[in-house]
């Protein structure tokens, strides 16, 4: 019997890959009739090939690196490019896939921001799925600004910085234009328009899968029956759970024995995702507010790359330079600065407390499925709203910032990050039970029975049905 071969195309950032990954393991090990193959578009710069190993029913196809005249030094006009010049090396792949007679392509599963790949599974003749690695909530926002931006003339600019609240179905608390993701509002950078073509496109799609769970983001969820757009399907918590560390083995090793040492839920993770970092004056703040709050530490920094240049934080050769003078040797006891962290396995570890975090929304399903409270700290993307969704729709997150905005000047003191550490670190907090509680839902709906289990048998019951 031929299989059934779905094309899934991710963007080629760890947090939409690694679930991308994640999600196609799914798929084959629930119904055995499915083979994958995931398609990695190649940066110019940085790589994440370690995390590409060819299964049985799973291949990674990597395209061969595209020559596109880019002048673009910011992220939204370079994605946007990119992922358009990737097209022609999609289509002549798949070509090649589907020459032998071996297969049935049943169609794309494409990434919620490459849409532009609808339009060469429209060539193959198959149908388009979508998977969305954000919430329910961010996508049910940018389907409403689309909405109110096509039909009723909405002007975004007001909102800008601003504490104008817009009703938004997916949330349950009016929204503050000072949380919309930074990115709608720069013009330069892409802007709304990028954000409104993908909402537009999706429309096109038979189904989006979110990488959610019906019980975090009920109202969310609920917000979209009865609108007209696909299906939606949330099949999440979408994670890779297993503690291979990535990164140095041996910086690994040193992370998790100086834990080992630390009493259980004391000590306070520091991580602001793949490329999260800060200028040297907001550094130093960090540091005089850990140090005053006297709670322990592990703090991965990184460094910024070169301004106008491309590319990820790395590790500081020299951390201590900036950092405050003696700020080591007076937390060296309680505290241990590190670079590039093993996220997924420090989380889960007995010893951590509390995660100040990015919000990225992979970082956040970890925190919830290992039951660790958040405290908000967003830097770029739909972090702000997601932090915002966190503080005050969900009770599951404290506040050091939700509006924050790394591309601003702004400096959070130490006394607003001392506060927010004590908040979250306190043992019968109401934000620390809930937590708890979630933790408990998010093991159950993956299982035979649960929410999103039941959720993914009706997205293969879609994509069966509509096999060309």
């Amino acid at each position: 019997m031929k299989q059934t071969e779905l094309v899934f195309i991710p963007l080629p950032i760890i947090g939409h890959l690694s679930p991308t990954v994640e999600m196609a393991k799914l798929l084959t090990q629930r119904d055995p009739r499915f083979s994958i193959t995931i398609f990695i578009m190649k940066f110019p710069f940085g790589s994440i090939d370690s995390m590409t190993t060819d299964s049985d029913s799973i291949r990674f196809v990597t395209l061969p690196p595209v020559e596109f005249s880019s002048g673009a030094t910011t992220p939204g006009p370079f994605m946007s490019e990119f992922i358009k010049a990737q097209t022609l090396l999609v289509r002549d792949a798949v070509h090649e896939l589907t020459r032998s007679n071996s297969v049935r392509l049943a169609g794309f599963v494409i990434d919620a921001l490459c849409t532009h790949m609808i339009d060469v599974a429209d060539e193959f003749g198959v149908p388009s799925y979508l998977f969305s690695t954000s919430s329910a909530a961010s996508l049910g926002f940018l389907l409403h600004l689309q909405f109110l931006h096509d039909y009723e003339g909405l002007n975004l600019d007001e909102f800008k910085d601003s504490d104008a609240e817009l009703q938004v179905p997916s949330y349950a608390n009016s929204v503050p234009g000072k949380v919309f993701p930074p990115m709608i509002f720069y013009k330069e950078l892409g802007g709304a328009p990028g954000y409104m073509y993908h909402m537009r496109r999706l429309r096109q799609a038979k189904g989006v899968m979110v990488n959610t769970f019906i019980d975090l983001e009920s109202h969310a969820i609920q917000s979209f029956s009865g609108s007209k757009i696909p299906p939606v399907y949330p099949v999440g918590p979408i994670l890779n759970t297993q503690m291979g560390y990535g990164g140095d083995q041996q910086d690994a090793s040193a992370i998790m024995s100086w834990l080992d040492d630390q009493p259980p839920s004391s000590v306070v993770f520091l991580c602001f995702g793949s490329i999260g970092s800060f200028g040297a004056d907001q550094i130093k703040e960090i540091a005089y507010g850990l140090e005053r709050s006297g709670h322990r530490f592990l703090w991965s920094l990184r460094q910024a790359p070169p301004n106008g240049k491309m590319a990820f934080p790395r590790d500081f050769e020299n951390i201590e330079e900036v950092l405050p003078e003696g700020f080591l040797p007076r937390t060296a006891g309680i505290g241990k600065m590190i670079g590039w962290a093993p996220q997924v396995a420090v989380l889960a570890h007995s010893a951590v407390g509390g995660f100040v975090s990015h919000c990225g929304w992979n970082s956040l399903l970890e925190s919830i499925w290992n039951g660790v409270p958040v405290a908000t700290w967003p830097m770029y993307a739909e972090q702000q709203i997601n932090a915002f969704q966190m503080v005050k729709d969900l009770g599951l997150a404290v506040e050091i910032k939700i509006d924050y905005d790394k591309d601003n000047s702004y400096i959070v003191n130490a006394h607003e990050i001392e506060n927010g550490l004590k908040k979250l670190m306190s043992i019968n907090s109401e934000v620390r039970k809930k937590m708890n509680e979630m933790q408990q839902i998010s093991r159950r709906v993956m299982i035979d029975g649960g929410s999103s289990h039941s959720s993914l048998g009706h997205f293969i019951e879609n994509v069966m049905t509509n096999i060309p």
